[in-house]
């Protein structure tokens, strides 16, 4: 079986990827993604002060399984000495990929000059890559938005800047900060990248089902998809099926079995409060489904969790049956 791409020296084989996400994607949600066919596993980014202030809660977002790779860190700086000090410090805890976040677009860190803030400074991200291709032994790769407003697109530019400096990859989202998550991802300007440099490119930007997976790869030619907000909830996406097209017998159990890797992760009364976002997403298109989430996301064990969700089914088959 051929690689679909190749970072570096690693050979990635399949080309949908679960975006890194805060608070979804862990190693819970993670593994079963990988099950579903995701290539590589993004770990949720952690900040280069995190790192260097040794916290545990960081280190903790480093955590992986063996079975997941190949597996990149993702991280997040703007001190380009911090942040060479804190990838070689992760680096020894065995990832296979390091990856620069600049696609964040939260204001507490943008407007800091880190995530989607660095693309301000095309030249200072240049000299990051520069020490850090230097320094590290492990590839290592970026994703970014389009540049900080539509006045300021220096994509190309980023683009251009990241591969003469060493990048092994670049992940393009296809909006601008401003934009946050609002407006159409251009993917015009996707396929500029993926024309403008050798390296692999991954498409990240209004993918939401099954054709918009295969719209974005025939309009960019990128090598990958990353996807977002429509794979939680939804990892069957990874086997390129729709959410219409999944029995809600095949939900339920992945319900409790994620459920159950939540607890022995997280530990009951964590892994409950944690799942409660996730049990939301998967009954998504459930009839009712905004009568049960209230009492989903107040749920404090995972036995009411089970018995909320298999009692509102009974109802509803009773109703049809009737």
């Amino acid at each position: 079986m051929n690689p679909s791409f190749i970072v570096r020296d690693i050979p990635i084989y399949g080309d949908l990827i679960l975006s890194p996400m805060a608070g979804f994607s862990d190693v819970p949600y993670r593994l079963i993604c990988r099950e579903f066919g995701m290539a590589m596993s993004y770990t949720e980014v952690v900040s280069m002060d995190g790192v260097l202030w040794k916290n545990k809660k960081t280190f903790k977002l480093l955590d992986f399984k063996s079975i997941e790779r190949p597996v990149i860190f993702q991280i997040l700086g703007n001190d380009e000495d911090k942040i060479v000090e804190s990838c070689r410090i992760i680096e020894s805890l065995g990832p296979n990929i390091i990856d620069v976040n600049m696609g964040c677009s939260v204001s507490d860190i943008a407007g800091k000059g880190a995530g989607a803030g660095l693309l301000k400074n095309p030249q200072k991200i240049g000299r990051i890559f520069n020490k850090l291709t230097n320094t590290l032994r492990v590839p290592v790769t970026g994703k970014i938005r389009l540049g900080w407003d539509n006045k300021s697109r220096n994509y190309l530019e980023v683009a251009r800047i990241l591969e003469d400096n060493g990048a092994s990859l670049i992940a393009v989202h296809g909006r601008t900060r401003s934009q946050f998550f609002f407006g159409k991802a251009d993917w015009d300007a996707i396929a500029e990248v993926k024309q403008a440099v050798k390296i692999p490119v991954i498409g990240n930007g209004d993918v939401k089902c099954v054709e918009d997976i295969e719209q974005i790869k025939r309009h960019t030619g990128c090598d990958g998809v990353m996807i977002g907000r429509a794979a939680i909830g939804h990892p069957w996406i990874f086997q390129y099926k729709d959410r219409p097209q999944v029995p809600f017998h095949e939900k339920i159990e992945l319900i409790k079995r994620h459920l159950s890797h939540m607890l022995e992760y997280y530990g009951q009364d964590v892994g409950v409060i944690l799942f409660r976002k996730h049990v939301i997403k998967y009954i998504m298109g459930m009839h009712n489904a905004t009568e049960l989430r209230p009492y989903l996301v107040k749920c404090t064990n995972s036995g009411e969790i089970i018995e909320l969700i298999e009692s509102h089914i009974d109802r509803i088959q009773k109703h049809e049956a009737a």
